[in-house]
């Protein structure tokens, strides 16, 4: 069998003098790959985005600056730094299609907190105001402070990590505040921040707010990177057979 194919929805850099730049942290290449897929960029192309997820097998959400909070009908914090517009349309849509259409997605920091958003989510706009907490969870990427979650046994999350507590890195201002109808919460700091979410409906579409791809060494991210390639295998195979019934070929020979 091939290897799946998945799609990670690109940051935007801007410079002034320079032209605007469509990215992804290599790290985040690493990590699908050393788990067994193909990653590719998605640059943001919203009007596109239906007919790049034919072509995909997966969808990795990755972590950046913040949303716009008017996304979800607030006004913005001082604290809040909204990334590019034209990538959170395109996660946006990215996130809601891939939920649609049973895609197995993976949400990392931003990821997670994008597919609350998308599905009707609010988000705390900034930990350190609105929660009682000594865990710094706003550590900055190049000096990452850990902390503990918990996590709840009996969600995909819990399956794949096969513990009920771990340490993470920790680099988010941001969680989510209300939590988007079907989803479940997997995973919670000491403090109460949510840390983890899943949709149980969905074949694996998952959230974790730290950042696996980040912990090469460790266990933890080598599962959770190898279940959600895995899903993409699957989801991959499900369309090899679902286009062989379909086609000519297929359905003669079933005749």
């Amino acid at each position: 069998m091939h290897k799946p194919l998945i799609g990670i929805g690109s940051d935007v850099a801007q410079k002034d003098g320079e032209r605007d730049r469509a990215f992804v942290y290599t790290t985040y290449i690493e990590a699908l790959k050393r788990a067994g897929a193909v990653p590719v960029l998605i640059p943001p192309q919203p009007e596109n985005a239906a007919d790049l997820l034919e072509g995909l097998d997966g969808i990795l959400l990755a972590g950046g600056d913040d949303c716009d909070p008017s996304e979800y009908g607030e006004k913005m914090h001082p604290s809040c730094e909204p990334m590019d517009p034209r990538r959170q349309k395109n996660d946006v849509g990215l996130a809601r299609l891939a939920r649609q259409r049973g895609i197995p997605t993976l949400g990392i920091c931003l990821g997670l907190q994008v597919m609350n958003v998308a599905a009707g989510g609010t988000l705390i706009q900034d930990i350190n105001s609105a929660v009682e907490t000594e865990i710094d969870h706003s550590s900055e990427p190049s000096d990452r402070r850990h902390h503990g979650v918990i996590i709840e046994a009996t969600t995909t999350l819990g399956h794949i990590l096969g513990a009920r507590t771990m340490n993470v890195n920790s680099s988010h201002h941001q969680s989510v505040g209300r939590v988007a109808d079907g989803f479940r919460v997997t995973a919670k700091a000491p403090d109460g921040v949510v840390e983890g979410i899943e949709d149980p409906a969905h074949p694996f579409y998952l959230g974790v707010q730290w950042h696996p791809e980040d912990m090469p060494g460790e266990a933890s991210a080598t599962a959770i990177f190898g279940a959600f390639v895995e899903a993409a295998r699957n989801h991959a195979h499900e369309k090899e057979n679902d286009s062989t019934e379909l086609s000519p070929v297929g359905a003669a020979q079933s005749e």
